[in-house]
């Protein structure tokens, strides 16, 4: 432990891959963000938190468990083409994502006055889910999204404590800005339906991931940043205009 310290590389991989981890982790904030906003007001902070820690314990079980996690990338079985235990993973994550965005883009735009007053619209079977419930989802989502965070950090990183470190690090930014960017989101129902739509692609991105494709992130963060980036411009413009931002 202590040859890390002193190791100029170990603290260089430490920075590159908490900044790499930090961005993963962005759409895990945005996925927390929009689950957490059917709870009551007073509950979602916590909320938010507990699913990034959450998020956390999974990231560093999973490298704990390396081995393991390795062996997802070898062939199970063969139909069209080869299937692994990651491909498995990935399209199962995909389809769930998918589900959930939709779900709640349909919801805002067709009942914005469930949202608007907090109420726990059910979206998968018509119970009211709870914070339990909730956090159930946020569990199942970040085993895909740990999945993916890992295996870049193992090609990133030779030390299992840089890793850990790095995870660390990111996941107690997001915690830092989970408030902020959630009440951002919840506060203005054009950025929020940014966020589904952003959702959206990740979802269809994982599954093409998981059938074999190959699609770089970089592309998807970019473009989602530059819509945000305009959508920002239109807020400003409105507040300025005197329009209420909020209802852009």
């Amino acid at each position: 432990m202590l040859e890390l310290v002193t190791n100029p590389e170990a603290w260089v991989s430490l920075l590159v891959l908490s900044i790499m981890e930090i961005v993963l982790g962005i759409d895990n904030i945005v996925f927390i963000t929009i689950l957490c906003s059917r709870l009551p007001k007073d509950q979602q902070l916590s909320a938010r938190r507990l699913g990034l820690a959450v998020a956390l314990c999974s990231r560093i079980i999973l490298l704990l468990a390396i081995a393991w996690v390795m062996r997802l990338t070898e062939p199970v079985f063969t139909l069209v083409i080869e299937w692994t235990g990651k491909d498995l993973i990935l399209v199962a994550g995909g389809l769930f994502l998918l589900y959930k965005a939709t779900t709640e883009i349909y919801q805002t735009v067709e009942h914005p006055e469930d949202h608007e007053a907090n109420a726990p619209v059910d979206m998968s079977g018509g119970s009211r889910r709870g914070y339990a419930g909730i956090i159930l989802q946020v569990m199942i989502l970040d085993i895909v999204f740990s999945l993916d965070s890992v295996i870049t950090a193992v090609g990133m990183a030779e030390h299992v404590p840089v890793m850990v470190a790095a995870m660390v690090i990111a996941v107690g930014a997001m915690v830092t800005f989970a408030g902020p960017v959630g009440d951002f989101i919840e506060g203005h129902p054009s950025v929020r339906l940014l966020a589904l739509a952003f959702l959206v692609l990740i979802g269809v991105t994982l599954l093409v991931e998981g059938t074999g494709g190959d699609v770089s992130k970089g592309y998807i963060y970019s473009a989602m940043g530059f819509s945000l980036f305009v959508q920002l411009l239109n807020l400003r413009r409105d507040q300025k205009s005197g329009g209420g931002g909020t209802q852009s």
